[in-house]
């Protein structure tokens, strides 16, 4: 638990970046749901940690934007009874976010036309359904 987040080869976020919260989990859990701090919420300050690459900031705060509040990142778990398991939850979605971040954009679509044969296929059949609904109608003359 106390070493960092390892996003990518390049990007490893220290442990000491990491803020950890504790609070009561909601829903069942007998005796111990009133005692036991086993919520995580885990934060992480993407716009100011020198973790971050400088070329990768951009990008990873665009990406990120509508989830960050004032550039920090916080992530909360609270699926497990046990606090030790929703700590690692929280790491894995967060490693998980970051890297989804991180990762390069998909090359661009390359433009392409419809072959001679799709149009006229889609013609024929667009004629097709055409004569089809013409077959369907009632004659009044």
């Amino acid at each position: 638990m106390d070493d960092g987040l390892r996003v990518t080869d390049r990007w490893v976020v220290p442990a000491g970046e990491l803020r950890e919260r504790f609070s009561r989990s909601s829903g069942p859990g007998g005796q111990g749901v009133n005692t036991a701090d086993s919520r995580v919420e885990l934060s992480y300050d993407v716009a100011n940690s020198p973790a971050v690459p400088e070329w990768l900031r951009p990008r990873a705060l665009a990406r990120l934007a509508n989830r960050l509040v004032d550039g920090v990142l916080t992530i909360a778990a609270s699926e497990h009874r046990a606090q030790l398991a929703n700590r690692e939850a929280a790491r894995a979605r967060m490693t998980a976010l970051l890297r989804e971040a991180a990762a390069p954009p998909p090359p661009a679509r390359r433009a392409t036309r419809p072959s001679r044969g799709a149009k006229e296929r889609r013609l024929a059949e667009k004629k097709r359904q055409s004569q089809r609904k013409r077959d369907r109608r009632a004659d009044d003359d």
